[in-house]
């Protein structure tokens, strides 16, 4: 079967081997529903880049690796590809794996492949454990740049980090909370996605401390897992409310918000005041419907493009400083929503 791009085209921005593209594009058997899709992506991919071939320049290979929940993988996705045409000192190629849930010898994997193919930098929205970073360490051993983004991953060779300021965003939240409450004894839920992103650790250590010093009166009642997927945020998050009978407050670090509402409203809880992370589409819609109180927001699109520099300049095509600052969280309401 013929096809616009070549196989081995289609093979390098799927990641996978020729043979297993040739089983796809002539629909032969033994072939994963997992693998038909990245390399349907993969196609996708380079019918969105086919224009930027004509440009002049080098052709860098990028590659994403996110475990997040769908929602915010579409965010990552969109703001790659819109930040792609901004980009003049070289064609730039994303190739992207995204999963709600990566476990940890999964991640390692995908690692060791894209160290055995090459590629000209990585980005990583991954959790942070030991083996993972050694497989990152191999990467930067391969001459290979690594970025994280949104959460990072501590003791490794790194290139930069890029992303929100989680201990500022806790802080901003026990703020929030604080003025929002006053005075008054009761209890906070505080959720994160996963014990092993470090990103939401940072987030959780500052919101504690902070909150303790504005509001001692109010008890935390911490909640982890569920990887921001709503239903297993759902099953979890029923095991852990028994305890709850003052609920104040909820702090979600990690998404799944719709589930968590819906569960506390199932056991007749509900908070005085709710703040979420991040502007997806369910996040736009649960705060324009005054579900959410306050979203921490930061700019995905310029992060995007401040791992695109870092990667750039590693590779003496940009002139731009490599020094990344952390975004600034942004406090939205149902007021100030950006279109």
């Amino acid at each position: 079967m013929t096809h616009r791009f070549p196989i081995k085209e289609i093979a390098r921005q799927a990641g996978l081997g020729t043979a297993t593209v040739d089983r796809v594009l002539n629909d032969r058997a033994h072939v994963s529903p997992q693998t038909r899709l990245r390399v349907t992506a993969a196609i996708e991919e380079l019918k969105t880049q086919e224009a930027q071939l004509a440009a002049r320049g080098r052709r860098l290979f990028f590659d994403f690796v996110v475990e997040a929940p769908s929602r915010f993988s579409r965010e990552v996705k969109a703001a790659a590809e819109a930040i792609l045409p901004q980009i003049g000192a070289a064609v730039c190629r994303p190739r992207f794996l995204l999963q709600e849930v990566m476990e940890e010898e999964e991640v390692v994997a995908a690692l060791r492949r894209i160290t055995k193919r090459g590629s000209q930098g990585v980005c990583l929205k991954v959790r942070d454990t030991a083996q993972i970073r050694e497989a990152a360490k191999m990467l930067t051993v391969a001459k290979i740049p690594v970025v994280t983004l949104v959460t990072d991953i501590g003791v490794t060779d790194r290139l930069a980090y890029v992303g929100l300021d989680n201990a500022g965003a806790g802080r901003t939240a026990a703020y929030l909370i604080s003025r929002v409450l006053g005075d008054v004894p009761g209890q906070v839920l505080a959720t994160r996605s996963h014990e092993r992103f470090l990103g939401e650790e940072e987030r959780e250590s500052a919101f504690i401390e902070t909150l303790a010093v504005l509001q001692p009166e109010l008890q935390i009642i911490a909640v982890q897992g569920g990887s921001g997927v709503d239903y297993e945020t759902s099953k979890l998050l029923s095991k852990a409310i028994d305890g709850i009978h003052d609920l104040r407050a909820v702090y979600s670090m990690g998404g799944g918000n719709r589930s968590i509402l819906s569960t506390l409203e199932d056991r007749g809880l509900r908070a005085e005041v709710f703040v979420a992370h991040d502007l997806d589409r369910e996040n736009r819609e649960l705060i324009f419907n005054q579900r959410l109180d306050f979203i921490l927001h930061h700019d995905l699109q310029l992060d995007i493009k401040t791992a695109f520099n870092a990667f750039l300049a590693y590779h003496g095509l940009s002139s731009e400083q490599r020094a990344t600052p952390v975004s600034t969280v942004q406090v939205l309401t149902p007021e100030n929503i950006p279109p």
